[in-house]
């Protein structure tokens, strides 16, 4: 019974030591439903799992709730806008807070974010409202609103 407790608790151990890339980590956060659901239909969970590192500046539920349901209904449906829309909230490289300098910055969906370090950082005016979740593989910065690429 002893060895049996033991090996369980090992087991355990290595469980929660486990590493946790940045889907993950926005899974375990627990206000990135909306943006996991999205993550999903664009088929982008095993790219945001790889090696990175990335930046995601992410949106949570409230971000993408401000978007009228019929227009985030038909981004969900378009796998190609999704995709569009998902990799414009993703740098390159793990970006923390401390080394965020103002100016534009691009994305991997290959557009251009501004970013502004006055009164607190802003990614193209919205706010990061939790910064520096760090995951395995780069880094998450909450953000209020969903950035739309040009």
């Amino acid at each position: 019974m002893k060895k049996l407790l033991i090996a369980g608790a090992i087991a355990l151990a290595s469980v929660a030591a486990q590493a946790k890339d940045v889907v993950d980590t926005a899974v375990a956060a627990g206000n990135f439903k909306t943006l996991v659901a999205a993550v999903q239909a664009a088929g982008l969970v095993d790219t945001l799992k790889g090696k990175g590192p990335f930046t995601v500046f992410a949106p949570t539920d409230e971000a993408f709730a401000k978007l009228p349901k019929a227009d985030l209904d038909a981004l969900l449906k378009d796998k190609a806008k999704l995709t569009a829309v998902l990799t414009y909230h993703v740098v390159a490289g793990q970006v923390l807070a401390k080394d965020i300098k103002p100016g534009k910055v691009k994305t991997v969906q290959g557009g251009e974010v501004t970013l502004s370090t006055t009164g607190g950082v802003t990614v193209n005016g919205a706010k990061v409202i939790k910064a520096d979740i760090v995951a395995d593989n780069g880094a998450i910065h909450v953000i209020d609103t969903v950035l739309m690429p040009k």
